[in-house]
Protein backbone atom coordinates (compact mmCIF):
# COMPACT_ATOMS: atom_id res chain seq x y z
CA UNK A 1 0.00 0.00 0.00
CA UNK A 2 2.65 2.71 -1.21
CA UNK A 3 3.00 4.97 -4.35
CA UNK A 4 5.85 7.15 -5.23
CA UNK A 5 3.83 10.51 -5.01
CA UNK A 6 0.92 12.52 -3.98
CA UNK A 7 -2.27 12.29 -6.10
CA UNK A 8 -2.94 16.42 -5.90
CA UNK A 9 -6.73 17.19 -5.66
CA UNK A 10 -8.04 20.12 -7.29
CA UNK A 11 -6.06 21.30 -9.63
CA UNK A 12 -7.53 19.17 -12.14
CA UNK A 13 -9.92 16.63 -12.77
CA UNK A 14 -8.40 13.24 -11.49
CA UNK A 15 -7.53 10.32 -14.13
CA UNK A 16 -7.87 6.72 -13.73
CA UNK A 17 -3.95 6.29 -12.84
CA UNK A 18 -4.64 8.97 -10.44
CA UNK A 19 -8.22 6.71 -8.94
CA UNK A 20 -6.32 3.39 -9.15
CA UNK A 21 -3.27 4.81 -7.54
CA UNK A 22 -4.89 5.90 -4.30
CA UNK A 23 -7.96 3.41 -4.39
CA UNK A 24 -5.74 0.50 -5.27
CA UNK A 25 -2.44 1.01 -4.17
CA UNK A 26 -2.47 3.42 -1.56
CA UNK A 27 -0.88 6.19 -3.11
CA UNK A 28 -1.71 9.31 -0.39
CA UNK A 29 -3.32 12.88 -1.42
CA UNK A 30 -2.63 16.59 -0.91
CA UNK A 31 -5.08 19.20 -1.31
CA UNK A 32 -3.79 22.30 -3.38
CA UNK A 33 -3.90 25.46 -1.95
CA UNK A 34 -6.18 27.24 -4.17
CA UNK A 35 -8.93 24.57 -3.72
CA UNK A 36 -9.24 24.92 -0.12
CA UNK A 37 -9.06 29.14 -1.24
CA UNK A 38 -12.25 28.38 -3.52
CA UNK A 39 -13.33 25.89 -0.49
CA UNK A 40 -12.81 29.03 1.79
CA UNK A 41 -14.87 31.23 -0.45
CA UNK A 42 -18.01 28.94 -1.15
CA UNK A 43 -18.20 28.49 2.22
CA UNK A 44 -19.43 32.29 2.89
CA UNK A 45 -22.18 31.95 0.39
CA UNK A 46 -23.28 29.24 2.87
CA UNK A 47 -22.78 31.16 6.07
CA UNK A 48 -24.89 34.02 4.83
CA UNK A 49 -27.70 31.52 3.58
CA UNK A 50 -27.59 30.29 7.01
CA UNK A 51 -28.67 33.72 8.69
CA UNK A 52 -31.53 34.30 6.06
CA UNK A 53 -34.75 33.63 7.62
CA UNK A 54 -36.21 32.14 4.79
CA UNK A 55 -35.79 28.75 3.97
CA UNK A 56 -32.61 27.06 1.94
CA UNK A 57 -32.76 23.59 0.69
CA UNK A 58 -30.02 21.51 2.46
CA UNK A 59 -28.92 24.05 4.63
CA UNK A 60 -32.34 25.37 6.45
CA UNK A 61 -34.36 22.60 6.01
CA UNK A 62 -35.23 19.02 6.05
CA UNK A 63 -33.99 16.51 3.15
CA UNK A 64 -36.11 14.53 0.59
CA UNK A 65 -39.63 14.49 1.28
CA UNK A 66 -38.96 16.75 4.76
CA UNK A 67 -37.84 19.41 2.22
CA UNK A 68 -40.61 21.72 3.11
CA UNK A 69 -39.44 21.87 6.88
CA UNK A 70 -37.72 24.97 8.30
CA UNK A 71 -35.11 23.82 10.63
CA UNK A 72 -33.92 26.71 13.69
CA UNK A 73 -30.85 27.52 13.66
CA UNK A 74 -30.38 25.70 17.08
CA UNK A 75 -31.38 22.41 15.76
CA UNK A 76 -29.16 22.82 12.22
CA UNK A 77 -25.91 20.78 14.63
CA UNK A 78 -28.31 17.85 15.22
CA UNK A 79 -30.15 18.05 11.60
CA UNK A 80 -26.81 17.45 10.00
CA UNK A 81 -25.48 14.46 12.10
CA UNK A 82 -29.27 12.68 12.16
CA UNK A 83 -28.87 12.91 8.45
CA UNK A 84 -25.23 11.02 8.74
CA UNK A 85 -26.92 8.56 11.38
CA UNK A 86 -29.70 7.59 9.69
CA UNK A 87 -28.53 7.19 6.58
CA UNK A 88 -25.97 5.23 6.88
CA UNK A 89 -28.36 2.03 7.03
CA UNK A 90 -25.99 -0.15 4.63
CA UNK A 91 -26.20 -3.45 4.93
CA UNK A 92 -24.42 -7.16 3.97
CA UNK A 93 -21.05 -8.23 3.36
CA UNK A 94 -18.52 -5.37 4.10
CA UNK A 95 -17.21 -3.84 0.32
CA UNK A 96 -13.72 -4.25 -0.70
CA UNK A 97 -11.00 -1.62 0.56
CA UNK A 98 -10.20 -0.56 -3.14
CA UNK A 99 -13.86 0.51 -3.40
CA UNK A 100 -14.44 2.59 0.37
CA UNK A 101 -11.06 4.35 -0.87
CA UNK A 102 -12.28 5.29 -4.10
CA UNK A 103 -15.38 6.60 -2.62
CA UNK A 104 -13.32 8.62 -0.23
CA UNK A 105 -11.42 10.52 -2.95
CA UNK A 106 -14.05 10.73 -5.44
CA UNK A 107 -16.30 12.63 -2.90
CA UNK A 108 -12.88 14.38 -1.67
CA UNK A 109 -12.15 15.65 -5.28
CA UNK A 110 -16.12 17.23 -5.05
CA UNK A 111 -15.75 18.47 -2.03
CA UNK A 112 -12.60 20.25 -2.54
CA UNK A 113 -14.45 21.51 -6.21
CA UNK A 114 -15.24 24.81 -3.72
CA UNK A 115 -18.92 23.87 -4.92
CA UNK A 116 -20.50 22.07 -2.40
CA UNK A 117 -20.13 24.89 0.41
CA UNK A 118 -18.04 22.74 3.03
CA UNK A 119 -15.66 24.24 4.95
CA UNK A 120 -11.66 23.74 4.63
CA UNK A 121 -11.70 21.35 7.99
CA UNK A 122 -14.40 19.35 6.05
CA UNK A 123 -12.20 18.74 3.00
CA UNK A 124 -8.76 18.24 5.18
CA UNK A 125 -10.35 15.49 7.08
CA UNK A 126 -11.23 12.92 4.43
CA UNK A 127 -7.39 13.90 3.00
CA UNK A 128 -6.10 12.85 6.08
CA UNK A 129 -8.54 9.57 7.05
CA UNK A 130 -7.42 8.43 3.17
CA UNK A 131 -3.57 9.34 3.90
CA UNK A 132 -3.82 7.36 7.53
CA UNK A 133 -4.99 4.17 6.06
CA UNK A 134 -8.36 4.66 7.69
CA UNK A 135 -10.96 2.64 5.52
CA UNK A 136 -15.20 2.83 6.76
CA UNK A 137 -16.82 -0.03 7.15
CA UNK A 138 -19.40 0.20 4.08
CA UNK A 139 -22.11 -2.49 3.54
CA UNK A 140 -23.21 -3.97 0.65
CA UNK A 141 -26.68 -2.99 0.05
CA UNK A 142 -28.13 0.30 0.72
CA UNK A 143 -27.89 2.74 -2.46
CA UNK A 144 -29.94 2.84 -5.31
CA UNK A 145 -27.90 5.11 -7.52
CA UNK A 146 -29.77 8.29 -7.14
CA UNK A 147 -29.57 11.16 -5.22
CA UNK A 148 -25.83 9.72 -4.84
CA UNK A 149 -25.06 6.35 -3.25
CA UNK A 150 -26.41 7.87 0.12
CA UNK A 151 -25.72 4.78 2.43
CA UNK A 152 -22.32 4.20 1.41
CA UNK A 153 -21.16 8.01 1.53
CA UNK A 154 -23.17 8.31 4.58
CA UNK A 155 -20.64 5.41 6.14
CA UNK A 156 -17.91 7.51 5.48
CA UNK A 157 -18.93 10.66 6.90
CA UNK A 158 -20.04 8.76 9.97
CA UNK A 159 -16.73 7.17 10.41
CA UNK A 160 -15.57 11.29 10.10
CA UNK A 161 -17.30 12.03 12.51
CA UNK A 162 -15.66 9.54 15.17
CA UNK A 163 -18.45 7.04 14.72
CA UNK A 164 -18.99 3.54 13.31
CA UNK A 165 -16.21 1.15 12.53
CA UNK A 166 -13.73 1.10 10.31
CA UNK A 167 -10.36 -0.99 9.10
CA UNK A 168 -7.43 0.43 10.01
CA UNK A 169 -4.13 0.74 7.95
CA UNK A 170 -3.68 -3.20 8.89
CA UNK A 171 -6.57 -4.50 7.93
CA UNK A 172 -7.84 -4.79 11.84
CA UNK A 173 -11.69 -3.60 12.44
CA UNK A 174 -11.33 -0.87 15.25
CA UNK A 175 -14.30 2.11 16.37
CA UNK A 176 -13.59 4.44 14.14
CA UNK A 177 -12.89 6.93 17.51
CA UNK A 178 -10.22 5.15 18.01
CA UNK A 179 -8.91 5.08 14.54
CA UNK A 180 -9.05 8.47 14.28
CA UNK A 181 -7.62 9.41 17.37
CA UNK A 182 -4.84 6.91 16.64
CA UNK A 183 -3.80 9.10 13.62
CA UNK A 184 -4.49 12.43 15.47
CA UNK A 185 -7.85 13.12 13.35
CA UNK A 186 -10.12 15.26 14.87
CA UNK A 187 -13.94 13.96 14.71
CA UNK A 188 -16.21 16.12 12.54
CA UNK A 189 -18.41 18.21 13.97
CA UNK A 190 -20.84 19.13 10.59
CA UNK A 191 -22.50 22.29 10.32
CA UNK A 192 -25.15 24.04 7.86
CA UNK A 193 -25.16 21.96 4.61
CA UNK A 194 -22.31 19.80 5.02
CA UNK A 195 -23.74 16.45 5.70
CA UNK A 196 -25.79 16.88 2.70
CA UNK A 197 -22.74 17.57 0.49
CA UNK A 198 -20.79 14.60 1.99
CA UNK A 199 -23.70 11.92 0.21
CA UNK A 200 -24.76 13.37 -2.63
CA UNK A 201 -22.65 11.79 -5.38
CA UNK A 202 -22.20 8.96 -7.61
CA UNK A 203 -18.70 8.37 -5.76
CA UNK A 204 -18.97 4.55 -5.00
CA UNK A 205 -20.18 3.71 -8.88
CA UNK A 206 -17.78 5.78 -10.62
CA UNK A 207 -15.20 4.48 -8.55
CA UNK A 208 -16.47 0.93 -9.73
CA UNK A 209 -16.28 2.32 -12.94
CA UNK A 210 -13.01 3.63 -12.96
CA UNK A 211 -11.68 0.35 -11.43
CA UNK A 212 -13.17 -2.04 -13.65
CA UNK A 213 -11.89 0.02 -16.89
CA UNK A 214 -8.09 -0.18 -15.80
CA UNK A 215 -8.69 -4.61 -15.01
CA UNK A 216 -10.84 -4.64 -18.48
CA UNK A 217 -7.84 -3.20 -20.17
CA UNK A 218 -5.49 -5.71 -19.40
CA UNK A 219 -8.05 -8.61 -19.74
CA UNK A 220 -9.15 -8.01 -23.26
CA UNK A 221 -5.68 -7.81 -24.19
CA UNK A 222 -5.56 -11.39 -22.32
CA UNK A 223 -8.48 -12.56 -24.04
CA UNK A 224 -6.88 -11.48 -27.60
CA UNK A 225 -3.65 -13.83 -26.25
CA UNK A 226 -5.75 -16.76 -25.30
CA UNK A 227 -7.81 -16.72 -28.64
CA UNK A 228 -3.98 -16.79 -30.56
CA UNK A 229 -3.17 -19.52 -28.40
CA UNK A 230 -6.03 -21.26 -29.40
CA UNK A 231 -6.20 -21.04 -32.80
CA UNK A 232 -2.30 -21.83 -32.56
CA UNK A 233 -2.88 -25.31 -31.06
CA UNK A 234 -6.28 -25.88 -32.71
CA UNK A 235 -4.94 -25.78 -36.43
CA UNK A 236 -6.54 -22.47 -37.25
CA UNK A 237 -5.77 -20.10 -39.31
CA UNK A 238 -4.37 -16.31 -39.21
CA UNK A 239 -5.22 -15.23 -42.50
CA UNK A 240 -8.74 -14.52 -41.67
CA UNK A 241 -6.83 -11.23 -39.45
CA UNK A 242 -5.39 -9.64 -42.32
CA UNK A 243 -5.19 -5.65 -42.39
CA UNK A 244 -6.98 -5.64 -45.40
CA UNK A 245 -10.03 -7.84 -44.16
CA UNK A 246 -10.16 -5.77 -41.18
CA UNK A 247 -10.62 -2.24 -43.32
CA UNK A 248 -13.37 -3.69 -45.03
CA UNK A 249 -15.11 -3.32 -41.82
CA UNK A 250 -13.50 -0.48 -40.36
CA UNK A 251 -14.67 -1.23 -36.43
CA UNK A 252 -11.68 0.46 -34.10
CA UNK A 253 -12.32 -2.43 -31.33
CA UNK A 254 -12.09 -5.05 -34.34
CA UNK A 255 -9.40 -3.81 -36.20
CA UNK A 256 -6.67 -3.20 -32.56
CA UNK A 257 -8.01 -7.10 -31.63
CA UNK A 258 -7.02 -8.14 -34.92
CA UNK A 259 -3.84 -6.81 -35.07
CA UNK A 260 -2.98 -8.22 -31.50
CA UNK A 261 -3.83 -11.62 -32.78
CA UNK A 262 -1.79 -11.19 -36.67
CA UNK A 263 1.29 -9.98 -33.79
CA UNK A 264 0.89 -12.77 -31.30
CA UNK A 265 0.76 -15.55 -33.96
CA UNK A 266 3.33 -13.79 -36.22
CA UNK A 267 6.69 -16.83 -36.93
CA UNK A 268 4.49 -19.05 -35.46
CA UNK A 269 5.78 -22.76 -36.48
CA UNK A 270 2.32 -24.64 -35.98
CA UNK A 271 0.43 -22.18 -37.71
CA UNK A 272 2.85 -21.89 -40.78
CA UNK A 273 3.05 -26.22 -40.93
CA UNK A 274 -0.43 -26.76 -42.25
CA UNK A 275 -0.63 -22.99 -44.60
CA UNK A 276 -1.31 -24.13 -48.85
CA UNK A 277 -2.86 -25.90 -50.68
CA UNK A 278 -2.46 -29.23 -48.56
CA UNK A 279 -4.87 -27.74 -45.92
CA UNK A 280 -8.09 -28.66 -46.74
CA UNK A 281 -10.12 -26.92 -44.42
CA UNK A 282 -12.24 -23.96 -46.04
CA UNK A 283 -12.62 -22.06 -42.63
CA UNK A 284 -12.47 -22.21 -38.84
CA UNK A 285 -15.68 -22.53 -36.69
CA UNK A 286 -16.67 -19.15 -35.98
CA UNK A 287 -15.16 -19.08 -31.94
CA UNK A 288 -11.82 -19.13 -33.57
CA UNK A 289 -12.70 -16.73 -37.08
CA UNK A 290 -14.64 -14.14 -35.57
CA UNK A 291 -12.52 -13.41 -32.54
CA UNK A 292 -11.82 -9.90 -33.20
CA UNK A 293 -15.39 -9.01 -33.89
CA UNK A 294 -16.08 -10.43 -30.33
CA UNK A 295 -13.46 -8.87 -28.37
CA UNK A 296 -13.39 -5.76 -30.49
CA UNK A 297 -17.13 -5.09 -29.70
CA UNK A 298 -15.86 -5.38 -26.24
CA UNK A 299 -13.06 -2.53 -26.70
CA UNK A 300 -15.15 -0.14 -28.55
CA UNK A 301 -18.06 -0.64 -25.52
CA UNK A 302 -15.00 0.60 -23.12
CA UNK A 303 -14.25 2.82 -25.02
CA UNK A 304 -17.55 4.31 -24.77
CA UNK A 305 -17.47 3.73 -21.28
CA UNK A 306 -14.40 5.43 -20.37
CA UNK A 307 -15.55 8.21 -22.08
CA UNK A 308 -18.41 8.77 -20.04
CA UNK A 309 -16.42 7.87 -16.75
CA UNK A 310 -14.27 10.96 -18.36
CA UNK A 311 -16.95 13.14 -17.83
CA UNK A 312 -17.86 11.81 -14.77
CA UNK A 313 -14.57 12.41 -12.95
CA UNK A 314 -14.56 16.35 -14.36
CA UNK A 315 -18.04 16.79 -12.36
CA UNK A 316 -19.18 18.34 -9.45
CA UNK A 317 -21.87 16.25 -7.95
CA UNK A 318 -23.84 17.73 -5.15
CA UNK A 319 -27.60 18.98 -4.62
CA UNK A 320 -28.13 21.47 -3.96
CA UNK A 321 -24.99 22.94 -5.05
CA UNK A 322 -23.25 26.35 -5.33
CA UNK A 323 -23.07 27.91 -8.24
CA UNK A 324 -19.80 30.13 -9.54
CA UNK A 325 -21.87 32.98 -9.07
CA UNK A 326 -22.87 32.56 -5.81
CA UNK A 327 -26.42 30.78 -6.00
CA UNK A 328 -27.55 27.58 -4.47
CA UNK A 329 -29.71 25.89 -6.04
CA UNK A 330 -31.43 22.35 -6.52
CA UNK A 331 -30.28 19.89 -9.73
CA UNK A 332 -30.69 16.40 -10.12
CA UNK A 333 -27.22 15.79 -10.98
CA UNK A 334 -26.56 12.91 -8.69
CA UNK A 335 -29.20 10.71 -10.71
CA UNK A 336 -26.90 8.07 -11.34
CA UNK A 337 -28.23 7.12 -15.01
CA UNK A 338 -25.01 7.74 -17.65
CA UNK A 339 -22.70 5.13 -15.60
CA UNK A 340 -25.30 3.13 -14.51
CA UNK A 341 -25.98 2.80 -17.83
CA UNK A 342 -22.70 1.76 -19.02
CA UNK A 343 -21.70 -0.14 -16.33
CA UNK A 344 -24.53 -2.56 -17.40
CA UNK A 345 -23.22 -2.30 -21.17
CA UNK A 346 -19.70 -3.67 -20.11
CA UNK A 347 -21.36 -6.41 -18.32
CA UNK A 348 -22.88 -7.50 -21.85
CA UNK A 349 -19.21 -7.48 -23.39
CA UNK A 350 -17.92 -9.47 -20.42
CA UNK A 351 -20.14 -11.96 -20.86
CA UNK A 352 -20.04 -12.34 -24.62
CA UNK A 353 -16.21 -12.32 -24.22
CA UNK A 354 -16.15 -14.86 -21.59
CA UNK A 355 -18.82 -17.11 -23.80
CA UNK A 356 -16.76 -16.98 -27.16
CA UNK A 357 -13.36 -17.75 -24.62
CA UNK A 358 -15.31 -21.21 -23.15
CA UNK A 359 -16.59 -22.44 -26.59
CA UNK A 360 -12.74 -22.28 -27.78
CA UNK A 361 -11.79 -24.08 -24.67
CA UNK A 362 -14.48 -26.47 -25.65
CA UNK A 363 -13.42 -27.04 -29.38
CA UNK A 364 -9.82 -28.19 -28.02
CA UNK A 365 -11.32 -30.63 -25.98
CA UNK A 366 -13.47 -32.26 -27.79
CA UNK A 367 -11.33 -35.20 -30.52
CA UNK A 368 -14.42 -34.14 -33.48
CA UNK A 369 -12.87 -30.61 -33.55
CA UNK A 370 -9.61 -30.23 -31.89
CA UNK A 371 -7.53 -31.99 -35.09
CA UNK A 372 -5.66 -34.46 -33.75
CA UNK A 373 -5.94 -33.57 -30.14
CA UNK A 374 -6.41 -36.77 -27.70
CA UNK A 375 -10.28 -36.53 -25.85
CA UNK A 376 -10.44 -33.67 -23.06
CA UNK A 377 -6.63 -33.67 -23.60
CA UNK A 378 -6.20 -36.54 -21.18
CA UNK A 379 -2.95 -38.35 -20.67
CA UNK A 380 -4.36 -42.14 -20.62
CA UNK A 381 -7.66 -41.72 -22.29
CA UNK A 382 -10.57 -43.45 -20.09
CA UNK A 383 -8.20 -43.24 -17.20
CA UNK A 384 -7.85 -39.84 -16.91
CA UNK A 385 -10.00 -37.18 -17.63
CA UNK A 386 -7.74 -34.23 -18.78
CA UNK A 387 -9.38 -31.04 -18.34
CA UNK A 388 -13.11 -32.11 -18.66
CA UNK A 389 -14.14 -30.90 -15.43
CA UNK A 390 -11.96 -27.16 -15.88
CA UNK A 391 -14.83 -27.01 -19.30
CA UNK A 392 -17.83 -27.47 -16.66
CA UNK A 393 -16.43 -24.51 -14.48
CA UNK A 394 -15.62 -22.00 -17.29
CA UNK A 395 -19.50 -23.06 -18.49
CA UNK A 396 -20.75 -22.47 -14.84
CA UNK A 397 -19.44 -18.98 -15.39
CA UNK A 398 -20.23 -18.12 -18.00
CA UNK A 399 -23.60 -19.02 -17.20
CA UNK A 400 -23.92 -16.49 -14.06
CA UNK A 401 -22.07 -14.16 -16.36
CA UNK A 402 -24.96 -14.03 -18.75
CA UNK A 403 -27.41 -13.73 -15.34
CA UNK A 404 -25.40 -10.74 -14.40
CA UNK A 405 -25.11 -8.99 -17.92
CA UNK A 406 -29.25 -8.56 -17.14
CA UNK A 407 -29.09 -4.58 -16.59
CA UNK A 408 -29.95 -3.33 -13.53
CA UNK A 409 -29.96 0.57 -14.91
CA UNK A 410 -33.88 -0.77 -16.43
CA UNK A 411 -34.96 -1.30 -12.82
CA UNK A 412 -36.30 1.72 -10.68
CA UNK A 413 -38.18 1.32 -7.09
CA UNK A 414 -39.08 4.82 -5.72
CA UNK A 415 -38.61 5.59 -2.42
CA UNK A 416 -38.53 8.61 -0.07
CA UNK A 417 -42.73 8.57 -0.15
CA UNK A 418 -42.17 9.18 -3.97
CA UNK A 419 -39.80 12.26 -4.04
CA UNK A 420 -37.31 10.11 -5.34
CA UNK A 421 -39.63 8.25 -8.06
CA UNK A 422 -37.17 7.35 -10.43
CA UNK A 423 -33.11 5.70 -9.57
CA UNK A 424 -30.79 4.25 -11.63
CA UNK A 425 -29.99 1.44 -9.58
CA UNK A 426 -26.41 2.43 -10.61
CA UNK A 427 -24.48 0.86 -7.29
CA UNK A 428 -26.01 -2.69 -7.73
CA UNK A 429 -25.16 -2.41 -11.58
CA UNK A 430 -21.24 -1.41 -10.58
CA UNK A 431 -21.00 -4.20 -7.77
CA UNK A 432 -22.56 -6.91 -10.54
CA UNK A 433 -19.57 -5.90 -12.95
CA UNK A 434 -17.14 -6.40 -10.40
CA UNK A 435 -18.62 -9.79 -9.63
CA UNK A 436 -18.74 -10.36 -13.75
CA UNK A 437 -14.83 -8.92 -14.46
CA UNK A 438 -13.60 -11.72 -11.96
CA UNK A 439 -15.43 -14.30 -13.69
CA UNK A 440 -14.08 -12.98 -16.81
CA UNK A 441 -10.52 -13.43 -15.43
CA UNK A 442 -11.50 -16.98 -14.49
CA UNK A 443 -12.53 -18.09 -17.60
CA UNK A 444 -9.80 -16.85 -19.91
CA UNK A 445 -7.42 -18.42 -17.58
CA UNK A 446 -8.94 -22.11 -17.97
CA UNK A 447 -9.15 -21.15 -21.51
CA UNK A 448 -5.01 -20.36 -21.20
CA UNK A 449 -4.21 -23.81 -18.96
CA UNK A 450 -6.19 -25.59 -21.82
CA UNK A 451 -4.47 -24.03 -24.70
CA UNK A 452 -0.97 -24.00 -23.16
CA UNK A 453 -1.25 -27.88 -22.85
CA UNK A 454 -2.51 -28.54 -26.60
CA UNK A 455 0.14 -26.73 -27.49
CA UNK A 456 2.31 -28.95 -25.69
CA UNK A 457 0.90 -31.50 -27.24
CA UNK A 458 1.57 -30.59 -30.76
CA UNK A 459 5.49 -31.47 -30.20
CA UNK A 460 7.66 -31.74 -31.99
CA UNK A 461 6.18 -28.45 -33.43
CA UNK A 462 6.42 -25.17 -31.52
CA UNK A 463 4.27 -22.21 -30.63
CA UNK A 464 5.09 -18.84 -31.64
CA UNK A 465 7.07 -16.25 -29.79
CA UNK A 466 4.34 -14.46 -28.20
CA UNK A 467 2.19 -17.70 -27.71
CA UNK A 468 5.17 -19.86 -26.06
CA UNK A 469 6.22 -17.01 -23.83
CA UNK A 470 2.54 -17.62 -22.12
CA UNK A 471 2.57 -20.96 -21.87
CA UNK A 472 5.77 -20.78 -20.53
CA UNK A 473 4.97 -18.59 -18.17
CA UNK A 474 1.95 -20.81 -17.15
CA UNK A 475 4.33 -23.27 -17.16
CA UNK A 476 6.02 -21.41 -13.72
CA UNK A 477 2.72 -22.33 -12.03
CA UNK A 478 1.06 -25.35 -13.96
CA UNK A 479 2.70 -28.51 -15.08
CA UNK A 480 2.79 -29.85 -18.38
CA UNK A 481 0.38 -32.60 -19.70
CA UNK A 482 0.52 -35.64 -17.65
CA UNK A 483 -1.71 -38.06 -15.30
CA UNK A 484 -4.38 -36.67 -13.73
CA UNK A 485 -3.67 -34.75 -10.82
CA UNK A 486 -5.64 -32.25 -8.64
CA UNK A 487 -6.56 -29.23 -11.12
CA UNK A 488 -7.98 -26.28 -8.62
CA UNK A 489 -4.71 -24.90 -7.27
CA UNK A 490 -3.29 -24.78 -11.02
CA UNK A 491 -6.96 -23.21 -12.35
CA UNK A 492 -6.12 -20.20 -8.85
CA UNK A 493 -2.30 -19.84 -9.92
CA UNK A 494 -3.54 -18.83 -13.66
CA UNK A 495 -5.91 -16.99 -12.92
CA UNK A 496 -3.76 -14.91 -11.00
CA UNK A 497 -1.41 -14.31 -13.87
CA UNK A 498 -3.90 -13.13 -15.48
CA UNK A 499 -5.43 -11.13 -12.91
CA UNK A 500 -2.36 -9.53 -12.12
CA UNK A 501 -1.60 -8.87 -15.88
CA UNK A 502 1.58 -10.55 -16.13
CA UNK A 503 -0.16 -12.78 -19.19
CA UNK A 504 -1.06 -9.25 -20.72
CA UNK A 505 2.37 -7.78 -20.80
CA UNK A 506 4.37 -11.27 -21.71
CA UNK A 507 2.35 -11.53 -24.78
CA UNK A 508 3.01 -7.95 -25.70
CA UNK A 509 5.89 -7.84 -24.70
CA UNK A 510 7.16 -11.25 -27.07
CA UNK A 511 4.35 -9.96 -29.72
CA UNK A 512 6.24 -9.21 -33.59
CA UNK A 513 4.71 -6.49 -35.00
Amino acid sequence: MSHASPVVIGDSPLSTADVVAVARHGAAVTISPAALDRVEQTRRVVDGLAADPHPHYGVSTGFGALATTFIPGERRLQLQASLIRSHAAGTGAEVEREVVRGLQLLRLQTLASGRTGVRAVVVETYAALLNAGITPVVREYGSLGCSGDLAPLAHIALAAMGEGEVRDRTGELVPASAALAASGIVPLTLVEKEGLALINGTDGMLGMLVLALHDLEALLLTADAAAAMSIESQLGTDAVFAADLMALRPQTGQGESAAHLRAFLRDSPLVHSHKGPEDGRVQDAYSLRCSPQVHGAARDTMAHAATVAGRELASVIDNPVITLDGRIESNGNFHGAPVAAVLDFLAISVADVASVSERRTDRALDPSRSRGLPPFLADEVGVDSGLMIAQYAAAGIVSELKRLAVPASVDSIPSSAMQEDHVSMGWAAARKLRRAIDGLARVLAIEILTAARALDLRAPLQAGPATGAVRDLVRTVAAGPGPDRHLSPEMEAVTALVQSGAVARIAKEHAHD
